[in-house]
Order: C-alpha cells, then structure tokens, then sequence
C-alpha cells in the first residue's frame, strides 16, 4: 500500500460481499528487491525504512523539485529485500511456497518486473557462487521427489498440454529407440555440468519439501520460450542448420486445452531426471535468448523469457509396484519463471531501428500487464464486469489462467536506488501498488485417488521379508544353487561297495562280503521306501488337509466376494447419490453465483437509480428556485411594463382625444364659412363699403366661444405627436412642415367695387370667387393671439370680416 505526503481521491467504498469458504482469494504477493549501487559516488533515491516499506527521495533538480512539489513517498509491500540479502533468504520467502505447492499438486507463477538494469535476470538466474530462483527451484524439486522418480517415458506428453502414461514394456522400448537414433539429443552428462554454470546449481543449502506423497511416482519435464515482438519462439526447439539457406525460427502459437487452460502449441518438452540435467536444458536455451548492448544496460533482455517446470505424477496400483494406467489420474503441475524484460524509454537508451522497435513492443506488453491488473482491480473492487484484455498481449494472453484463479502469483519488483531512474521507479512502485490490490482465487487441492496409502512401503517390506526367508531355508537366492542337494546327501550316506575281484576259483569272502553289504543296502532302501510312504501318506494327508482348508478358504472368499460384491452395488448407488447430489450442488451453486451477481447488478442499479432520483430531485429543485425567482422577476417587469404602457395609453388617449377636437373644430369652422359664402351667394351683395367702415362681427354664441377659447390654448392643426411633461404640461413634436401664406386685407385689386364695365366685373368675380373659394380659405393657415375672439380662418384678414346685407 502507498502512503504520500500529497492527498489523493478517496477511493469508492467496495462492495461487501457475502464469506464464502469455496471462493477463497488471496492477493497477489509482491515483494520488492533494492541491487546495490554501481558505485558509492552515485545519487541515491531510495532508502529501506523496514522490512516491508521503501521510502523514495526526489533527486536534486528533479521536476517535482524545480515546481516546488519536493514530497518523498513511501510504498508497502509484502516483503523487502535491502542490498544485503542473499538469494537463499530470497528464494526462502518467495520461491520456496510455490515449489512447494508445485510438488503438492499446485501451479504457480514467479515474474520479476522491474526498469532495464535493476538486477531481474541476476534474481532469476543468479551467479557463479550464488544460484538465482530458478537453480534453487530445480534442485529443491529433485530433493523431494528423487526416490520416487518414474523412468524415461513412463510419462509421455499428448502434445495437447497433458499427459499419457507407458506400461515399463512401452516405456523400454522407447528408450531403446530414442538411444538407437543417432540424430536424437543425447542425454546431458550427470557426472560433470559444464564449468559455464556449474558454480550456479552447486547449492550447499538444500531443502525439500514436505508430506510428498510416497505412493506415486513423479517425473519432471521443462519447456524454455521467449516473446519477442510480441511472437512466442521455442527456445529448445532443435532446428537442422543450413549453411546455403539458414532459416529462421518459427513463431509458436498459443492454445487453449480441454480444461481452458492456455499452452504453447508445438513446444520442446524435455524429461529431466536431475538438476544438472535441468539445468544444462536451461542453459542451452538461454544462449539463444535474444540480448543487446543499450545505452543504460551492456546485456539487456530484448525479450521476456519463460521457463516452464512441468510436474507430472500418477499413484501407484494396489500392489505398490507398478504406476496405475488411468490417465484420469494423472496430475500435472507446473511453476512458470518469467523474466520480463525491462521498460525503458527511448529518450534515455537512445535507440534507433530495430533496438527502437524492440523497445516498443517491450513497453506495449508491460502496458497491458498493467491494464489487465486496473480491470481486475476495478472488477474485484467495485463489482463491475468489465472485459479484461488478455488477448492484447502475448505475455497476458498466456497467464490468464493464473489471474482466473489457476495457481498462486508471486512478483518480485526489482529497482535500481539510484537518481537516474527515478521517474521510472515511480511508475514501478505505483503499478507494485495496484497489482497488491488484485485477489487471485485460492487453487482447489486435487481429488484422492481412493487407494490405499503406504503401498509402497508395503511391496518393499514384502521383497525384503521374501528375500529373507528364502536365505533362512536355502533355497536359490537371485537364481544360484551353492548348496547340495538332499537327493545327493542321502546317496552319500549309503555303505560303500567292497571290491569285486576275484582272483580265485575258491575265494570265498569277497562274495560274502559283497552279498552282505548288498543286503545292508536293501535294508536302508527298504527302511527309505517305508519312509518315503510314510512321508508320502503324511504329506498326502496334509495336501488333503490343506485342500480342504483351501476350499473352506474358497468358500469363505466366495462368501466374502459376494459380501464385497453387495457392498461394491452398495458403493456404487451411493456414488451415483454422491454425484446426483454433488451436480445438484453445483446447480445450486450456480444459481446461487447467478442470484448473487443478479443481485449486485441490481443493487448497481438500485444505487445508479438513487443517484439518478437524487440528481434529478436536486435539479428539480433547482429549476423550482429558478422559476420562483423568474416568477418574481416577471412580476417586477410586467408591473414596470404595465405602468409604462399605461402611461403611454393616456398619453396617446389624450393625444388622440386632442387630434378629434382640433379635427371637430376645424370641420365646425369650415362649415361655418361654407354656410357664409352660400348665404352671401343667395342673397344679393350691394358695395362693399370702406374697410374702415366696416361693421363689428357680431358675437359667437357661447359653444363657438368655447370652443375658441379652448383653440387658442391648443397648437395648431400641423401634423405632430403630443407628450406630456414631468410639470403637468404638454410638449409638441411636429411630424411635417407647413407654409403659411398671409395676404394683405386691404388689397385694391382684390377689394374693388365693381364698375359698370363687364370686364371689372369678371375681374371682380373672379377675385371674389378665389377669396370665396373653400379650397383656397382652408389651405390659408391661421395665425391665432391669445385672447383673441377670431378663430382660424380669419386672424390673417387683420379686421373682422365683413357680413353681407
């Protein structure tokens, strides 16, 4: 876990989740390893504060440093391993549980992660004097299982990821045939490894494991790949060299077995019976690993390489002495060892061509490594199912399996303190910390062969007891004959024969002494004839005892196999119930996990739903507030607007009221003078007398008199807009221009008696019709006094206009 000195975004809660004891998940184990200093002048950025904290230290003129944001950060992990650890206290605390677990039927993986020169392959594979992971892995796997190791080819790989298994009959002739072909790959030599490595895995420390199961038999296979560019070689792969035309090696391709496990199609599996044999396998392949000379590394991994230690193992039969032949039960397990290549940035290395490329795909592959961890992260924490981009790359693609809960997944992040790579040990301890959050489910042991334990022992206490009591009675032992027979020992013991010569006709004791030891002779052969019938009628009597003691045995075997054949029916409905049972627990299980992840996509739902409601609550609130204050808003303009409008209704009401009383008087005022001019054309018209003779104009009555009164206050008749003052009074805006024509009332052309002459009198008439002329009377402006009684029309006269008689 990381503790900074800077805050960071509080994480969301996870979702809590029912215990489940068949759902086991233990996280990921990351462990971090610090390498020594080139040299002791070198700058510093890392410090071991514990044994499971580092503390980082920006280096001086650093970019942290230089914005002002100098702040050291501390990282957790499971372990730290400081500059003077050794590889035996490394491999105790990390690679030993996996090797362990690998022998006990359980896969496991082992990678080393870190930038390029911070001591990755020297923790896997190690140094001359001091074996890495690897070596030590190997010679802790032989320890445990080397009584118990199976024959060449007694197991045999399918090429499908698994395992077949060879009768001894099968297994020898497949080693007399693999010895007799010539191109075939000798066996490495046992007795001396090559000086190359042989300081490596000469490990004085051994160790071995623990509850090895005695009743079956094991045998090692090991597989050695590299992805390079993202393409997957076989690194044992024997490819026949060609001088004219050297051809290059062939990808591999990755598959997925009956179990959905992933696997190198076409791998090179060798079987290994040794750790210098395993080793010497290794060491073939990782000289044809691909590396090169950078700027920051003088021998970089351009490639991640993987080694692959394949366990199988089968129990033995009933009898302890032979492997069973049922492929069901085999178990195969396997440690994978991976050494990623280091992450670099160009800028740094410098790198141009296919060093660049390289460098590029390396930093692509790491970065799927870590987009696969974020989702796993993400998936486990927040209960989302997003897809994990395994197929993105090779290096993921492959170990899947492990994260889906295959085995047991093990890191060891390796940095270099020094200042140098800085902003890349950031990045390494942040993806540390991501990957410690990820849980692996807990790999589920392997069934019971149902046998009977400690066969093994059993079949060789029984060769013992055998050889033993076949000392105690004589008889052969490993097939030789040293003691004579019991045939031989009773011929011996018979009198021997005088001699038979006879020399004389009348030699009368060689026949007597012969005839007497004849009859010696018969009698011990009558005496063993008795004894023999004796012997035989005794044995006959035993033979005929243990006959019928061997038909009670049979019938008691008999009776017993029928006793054993119920309870074998027994058994055997009891499993069918026992399977019946276990797939209706696997059906409800299923249920169960698809009630339960329906439940929590429907408590995601519930919350998203919550969330939504809430948001939409607070945003109806919102809009709520806003309307009230729109609605208070409007009020306020529709008042202002209201009062504005009713301002200038009576403004204009006025205006208008205004405009009809000045249209009403000047219709009143011309029909006024229309109906003087048709009086004065009816009646007869005498002389016009003198202007200064002229009589009064007789008063108007009192409506025309107001109606003046209220004129001569009121602008006159020119087209315009009125407007009211903040006084109370009124201001004129004129929309048009008026001339305004004045003629003199005392014009002698126009004001002429009329002569006895025609012609003066059509002048006159003339004059008098234009003057008379409603046209010409209305369009002659009027020019009004204040106080005046003249109205408009006649103030341009000068004098009251004269009345007709």
């Amino acid at each position: 876990m990381i503790r900074q000195a800077r805050g960071k975004t509080p994480r969301r809660p996870a979702l809590k989740k029912p215990p489940n004891n068949s759902n086991l998940k233990d996280p990921v184990g990351v462990y971090c390893r610090v390498r020594p200093l080139g040299s002791e002048d070198q700058e510093c950025c890392i410090e071991v504060i514990s044994e499971t904290t580092i503390q980082l230290h920006p280096p001086e003129g650093s970019k942290v440093n230089r914005n002002g944001e100098f702040k050291e950060t501390q990282y957790s992990f499971k372990n730290v391993f400081g500059l003077n650890i050794s590889q035996l206290e490394l491999f105790d605390n990390v690679a030993k549980p996996l090797v362990d677990d690998v022998i006990h039927c359980k896969n496991g993986l082992l990678f080393t992660y870190g930038v390029t020169g911070s001591g990755k392959t020297h923790t896997m594979t190690g140094s001359p004097g001091e074996g890495g992971l690897l070596p030590r892995s190997l010679d802790m796997i032989f320890n445990s299982i080397g009584p118990y190791q199976a024959k060449r080819y007694v197991f045999k790989p399918d090429d499908k990821n698994g395992m077949e298994i060879q009768t001894s009959v099968d297994a020898l002739l497949e080693r007399q045939k693999r010895e007799s072909q010539t191109s075939a790959p000798k066996t490495p030599s046992r007795q001396r490894p090559d000086p190359e490595f042989a300081d490596m895995i000469n490990v004085e420390d051994t160790c071995k494991a623990e509850g090895v199961d005695e009743d079956s038999v094991y045998s090692v296979f090991v597989s050695y790949i590299e992805i390079y560019n993202n393409y997957i070689y076989d690194l044992l792969e024997e490819v026949p060299y060609d001088p004219i035309r050297p051809k290059p090696p062939q990808s591999k391709i990755l598959r997925e077995d009956q179990n959905h496990n992933m696997y190198v199609a076409g791998c090179t599996e060798v079987e290994v019976k040794s750790t210098v044999e395993a080793f010497e396998v290794f060491w073939k392949g990782q000289k044809k690993r691909r590396i090169a000379n950078t700027q920051l590394n003088r021998e970089s991994s351009r490639s991640h390489s993987v080694f692959i230690i394949k366990l199988a193992q089968a129990p033995l039969d009933a009898d302890g002495d032979n492997v069973l032949q049922d492929k069901d039960q085999i178990s195969v397990s396997q440690l994978c060892l991976v050494d990623l290549a280091g992450s670099e940035r160009t800028s740094r290395t410098r790198a141009e061509g296919s060093r660049l490329r390289e460098a590029g795909n390396i930093n692509q592959s790491l970065m799927t490594l870590r987009t696969c961890m974020e989702v796993l992260r993400e998936n486990q924490m927040y209960g989302t199912n997003k897809m994990v981009p395994y197929r993105d790359s090779k290096v993921t693609h492959l170990f899947k399996n492990y994260f889906d809960g295959e085995g047991k997944v093990r890191m060891i992040v390796c940095v270099n303190p020094k200042a140098d790579d800085y902003e890349e040990t950031m990045l390494v301890m942040r993806f540390a910390e991501m990957t410690q959050e990820v849980e692996v489910a807990r790999p589920v042991d392997r069934p019971i062969c149902g046998l009977t334990p400690g066969r093994r022992n059993r079949n060789q206490a029984f060769k013992e007891e055998l050889t033993r009591k076949l000392e105690e009675r004589g008889g052969p032992v490993n097939g030789d004959l040293e003691n004579p027979s019991t045939i031989e020992i009773l011929i011996q013991s018979l009198p021997p024969l005088p001699p038979c010569n006879l020399v004389d006709v009348n030699d009368d004791q060689t026949l007597p002494r012969l005839i007497e030891c004849l009859e010696k002779r018969h009698r011990i052969r009558q005496m063993m004839i008795d004894e023999l019938d004796k012997t035989a009628g005794s044995f006959k009597s035993m033979l005929q005892e243990f006959d019928g003691t061997l038909m009670a045995k049979d019938n008691f075997i008999q009776e017993q196999r029928g006793k054993l054949g119920d309870r074998d029916r027994i058994i055997t409905g009891q499993k069918s119930e026992v399977d019946r049972l276990e797939k209706k627990v696997k059906t409800l299980e299923y249920k169960i996990d698809i009630l339960q992840k329906t439940t929590n996509i429907y408590e995601v739902d519930k919350r998203s739903l919550q969330q939504e409601l809430e948001t939409k609550d607070q945003k109806l609130q919102r809009e709520l507030s806003d309307k009230r204050r729109m609605e208070a808003r409007m009020q306020g303009v529709v008042s202002n607007t209201k009062m504005k409008w009713e301002k200038e209704c009576e403004r204009r009401v006025a205006a208008k009221q205004m405009e009809m009383q000045n249209k009403l008087w000047v219709k009143d005022e011309k029909l006024k003078q229309l109906k003087a001019i048709v009086t004065e054309s009816k009646s007869e018209r005498p002389e016009r007398p003198e202007r200064s003779e002229r009589p009064e104009k007789p008063e108007r009555p009192s409506r025309e008199k107001d109606m003046v009164k209220k004129r001569s206050v009121s602008p006159s008749p020119v087209p315009g807009e009125v407007f009211k003052t903040r006084g109370g009074g009124q201001s004129v805006q004129f929309t048009d221009i008026e001339t305004l024509k004045q003629e003199s009332p005392t014009s002698s052309t126009n004001r002429k008696r009329r002569s006895s002459g025609n012609a003066p009198v059509q002048q006159e008439e003339t004059t008098e019709s234009e003057w008379t002329d409603v046209e010409t009377r209305c369009s002659v402006a009027v020019e009004m006094r204040a106080g005046s009684n003249l109205g408009p029309g006649y103030q341009h006269h000068g004098q009251p206009k004269r009345r007709k008689p």
